[in-house]
């Protein structure tokens, strides 16, 4: 008994030491003491994996003008199988748990490595030959702020990867409104209710409008399981599908919608791209990327005839479906 608990001491320390993958650019902040281990699963390291130095900046420096594309790389080859990721930002330089991160890119399936059905190899110093990239939006507010990689592996212990570095955004500055349209970041697996199924790809349960699927090493896709967030983004989805895939299913949400709009369409698939869902008469949604889009709700006053429709009427005025 002594000697296995002894092997599995040893084991966890192989993993926390060789395992996993880190975030080579952005350029992340407190370089010197980030590891490339998850977020504990208590969530008390949440975000940016809280420690002694955590945003330092020692150097680091990520300046990115708004509506240019910007690459993403990591340094490990513990990759799990690959899995889903994010990357998303505040205009907080040194944020808490009460920062609000918004998504500005979802890759679901193959971040951050394609085609990998376990870990490429065991070296936690070699460079992630799998290279993706991230594009500002053009609409927000230029600033200073930080950008977040987080990761939820395929295989493995159910964990959440998060990374954060300095970003500086230039440009003509943007609206508030239109950051706050996004979505917010996607947390599982931090004790927070939220989980996501071993062996599967994680589908977000918004993704936002920037969204890549490039699953390759299987077509097994899943949504998290438990007391996840609701979408809270209100722009339409627009998703680029890379590979076709078997199998969407995703876990009701925690109701937690605002009692003017119904969460009727809680799956937030759809089948017929460019139909329209009318909720309870008071608010719409369009079917888009084989999702719905976050509920519209009408003006004061106005109302719609609930239910699925190729177009969109209410109060005698007809939206035509243009798709």
């Amino acid at each position: 008994m002594i000697i296995v608990r002894i092997v599995g001491i040893l084991i966890s320390f192989y993993v926390v030491v060789h395992g996993h993958m880190k975030m080579n650019l952005p350029t992340p902040y407190g370089k010197s003491s980030l590891n490339n281990g998850p977020l504990l699963a208590d969530g008390t390291d949440f975000p940016c994996k809280l420690r002694s130095g955590v945003y330092d900046s020692e150097g680091a420096s990520n300046i990115y003008a708004l509506g240019r594309t910007y690459p993403l790389s990591f340094i490990g080859q513990a990759v799990h199988g690959g899995g889903s990721c994010q990357v998303s930002i505040t205009y907080d330089s040194q944020p808490t748990r009460n920062s609000i991160w918004k998504v500005i890119r979802s890759i679901e399936g193959g971040c951050p490595a394609q085609g990998q059905s376990g870990n490429i190899g065991d070296n936690a110093n070699a460079a992630n030959p799998f290279r993706y990239d991230f594009t500002i939006p053009s609409n927000i507010p230029t600033g200073s702020g930080t950008i977040a990689w987080t990761w939820f592996n395929k295989i493995g212990n159910r964990e959440m990867y998060m990374n954060c570095g300095p970003i500086t955004l230039t440009g003509i500055s943007g609206t508030w409104e239109n950051f706050e349209m996004l979505p917010d970041m996607f947390r599982a697996n931090i004790n927070n209710g939220c989980a996501v199924p071993d062996g599967k790809d994680l589908v977000f349960p918004d993704p936002g409008r920037d969204v890549t699927r490039m699953n390759q090493g299987t077509t097994a896709f899943a949504g998290p399981t438990g007391s996840c967030p609701y979408p809270t983004s209100r722009s339409p989805v627009k998703a680029y599908i890379t590979t076709s895939t078997s199998s969407l299913n995703f876990a009701s949400p925690a109701s937690g919608i605002t009692s003017t709009i119904s969460n009727d369409r809680v799956d937030n698939l759809c089948t017929v791209e460019g139909s329209w869902n009318c909720i309870i008469g008071n608010s719409f949604q369009r079917c888009a990327g084989g999702r719905w889009s976050y509920p519209q709700q009408l003006a004061a006053g106005m109302s719609c005839k609930p239910g699925e429709h190729k177009t969109l009427s209410w109060n005698g005025m007809n939206t035509q479906n243009s798709e």
